[in-house]
C-alpha cells in the first residue's frame, strides 16, 4: 500500500449537496456518495471522526482520479442519531442521486434504515455501528457493515471473563437510543457466560454517576462492563468506578479507545486497569500507513482510531464494488457487486483480517480477528494488548453465519 499524499485544494471537491435540486436517480457524469453522519446527536462524538475520513478518503480519490475514471461527490445529511429522524434522512440522501450510502450514525439509526435502503435499492454501508441486526436479516439485502458484530464481543468478553474467573457482571450504560440497542443483543449473549446481577443506567448528560454506580456496587459485582458512546458519560463512569470500587476489573465496549481526546480529561489513574474492545493492532501495516497519512491531514500527532480505519475501509469497499459492477447507476449490478468482494485486506483488526461479503453474510470482517483488547496503564494511555486474553485469530471459523 503506497503513502498517502494529501492535496489540500482537493478538499473542496467534496460537496454537501443538500440543499441540491433532487435528482432521484444516480447520474452517469460523476458518483455521488451518501452520508448520514451524526454531527450534533448522541453520537456525534464518534460520527464525527468517521466522517472526516471519510471526507478525507473521497478527496484523496479524486486526487488519484476518482473511482472507475469519474470523480466522487459527497452529500451528507444529519439524523443526529435519532431513529425517527433516520428513515426521512436516508430518502433526502437518495433523492440526491447517491449511489451508496455510508451510515456515520448510532446503531439504533442505522437498523432505521434499512427499509429504506431495501425500498429505494440503493446500498448502506455502516462504518461504525455495532449491532448485528444492521446487517443481518430480514430485510438486509441492501445493508451491510465493517465493524465486528456484537456476537463477537461477547465471545471475546465471555473469553476474558473466564480466563479470569469472574463470575457477576453489572453494567453502567447511557440511556441512548444506539446503547439501548447495542444491550439488546449484547446482554443476552454474555449471559450465555456471566451471571448479570444489575445494568444501571442514566441519562447520557447526567452531571452525576454516584448514585447509579453505587446502586450498581449493592449488587457486588466482580467485574463491571461500561456501555456509553463515549464522551462525559464514560468519562464520569470510569472516574466514579475507579473512585468507589478500584479493585474492581473494569471493561468498556470500543468508544473510549476511539476517542484519544477526552483521555487527557479523566481523573490521574482512574482510567489504569481499564480494558476495551479495540480494533486496531500493532502489528497491522496497513493502519500505521492510515495514521502516517491521516497525520498529513488532521495533524502531525494524530493519533488514528478504528473510525478512521473502518470509515476509510468503508469508502474502499465502495469503490471495490463499483469497480466490480462496472458501474454506479445500476442499483441491482451494484448490490450483486458488493456481495462478491472477497478477503479485501483490512485496514483495522489484526494483520491478518480480511473482509468479505456474500448474499448471506453482509457483516465484513472474515474472523474474530478485527477484535483487540487494549488495556490503559497509570498515565490514562492505552499501553497495548491486555496481556491476559486475546481472542483467537487462527483461522477464519470465527466468522458470523459459518
Amino acid at each position: 500500500m503506497r503513502k498517502f499524499r494529501a492535496v489540500p485544494w482537493l478538499m473542496a471537491s467534496v460537496l454537501a449537496l443538500a440543499g441540491c435540486a433532487n435528482v432521484q436517480t444516480p447520474v452517469a457524469d460523476y458518483i455521488v456518495i451518501g452520508m448520514d453522519e451524526d454531527s450534533t446527536g448522541p453520537g456525534a462524538s464518534y460520527a464525527t471522526i468517521a466522517g472526516s475520513t471519510v471526507r478525507a478518503t473521497i478527496d484523496k480519490l479524486n486526487a488519484e482520479g476518482g473511482i472507475a475514471g469519474k470523480q466522487v461527490r459527497l452529500v451528507v445529511e444529519n439524523d443526529e442519531s435519532s431513529p425517527t429522524n433516520t428513515p426521512s434522512i436516508i430518502r433526502k440522501i437518495v433523492d440526491q442521486g447517491a449511489s451508496a450510502i455510508i451510515l456515520a450514525t448510532g446503531s439504533g439509526s442505522a437498523l432505521q434504515a434499512k427499509q429504506v435502503s431495501r425500498s429505494t435499492r440503493i446500498p448502506t454501508i455502516a462504518p461504525i455501528a455495532l449491532t448485528d441486526a444492521v446487517a443481518n436479516a430480514p430485510d438486509n439485502e441492501y445493508a451491510y457493515m465493517v465493524p465486528n458484530p456484537l456476537a463477537q464481543y461477547a465471545e471475546v468478553y465471555c473469553g476474558a471473563f473466564e480466563q479470569q474467573g469472574k463470575t457477576r457482571l453489572g453494567i453502567v450504560a447511557d440511556s441512548s437510543p444506539a446503547i439501548s440497542g447495542i444491550l439488546a443483543t449484547l446482554s443476552p449473549k454474555l449471559t450465555e457466560c456471566i451471571e448479570i446481577v444489575s445494568t444501571q443506567k442514566a441519562a447520557i448528560d447526567t452531571a452525576d454517576l454516584t448514585a447509579s454506580v453505587s446502586r450498581l456496587l449493592e449488587y457486588q459485582p466482580d467485574v463491571v462492563l461500561v456501555a456509553s458512546v463515549g464522551g462525559n458519560f464514560e468519562l464520569m463512569a470510569q472516574n466514579t468506578l475507579h473512585r468507589l470500587a478500584p479493585g474492581v476489573q473494569r471493561f468498556s465496549l470500543a468508544s473510549i479507545g476511539n476517542q484519544p481526546k477526552s483521555w487527557a480529561l479523566a481523573q490521574p489513574g482512574s482510567l489504569d486497569g481499564l480494558v476495551y474492545m479495540g480494533s486496531l493492532a500493532p502489528d497491522n501495516p496497513r493502519t500505521a500507513e492510515l495514521q502516517d497519512w491521516l497525520r498529513t491531514i488532521k495533524g502531525p500527532d494524530y493519533s488514528v482510531t478504528a473510525y478512521d480505519a473502518q470509515a476509510y475501509d468503508s469508502v474502499m469497499l465502495i469503490k471495490r464494488a463499483i469497480e466490480i459492477a462496472g458501474t454506479h447507476t445500476d442499483p441491482e449490478l451494484l448490490n450483486s457487486a458488493f456481495q462478491q468482494i472477497q478477503e479485501v485486506p483490512a485496514t483495522f483488526g489484526q494483520s491478518a483480517l480480511t473482509l468479505s461479503l456474500s448474499p448471506e453474510q453482509h457483516i465484513a470482517p472474515d474472523s474474530v480477528c478485527g477484535l483487540v483488547l487494549i488495556e490503559f496503564g497509570p498515565n490514562n494511555q492505552p499501553t497495548g494488548p491486555w496481556p491476559e486474553y486475546q481472542p483467537d485469530c487462527g483461522n477464519r471459523k470465527d466468522r458470523v453465519g459459518e
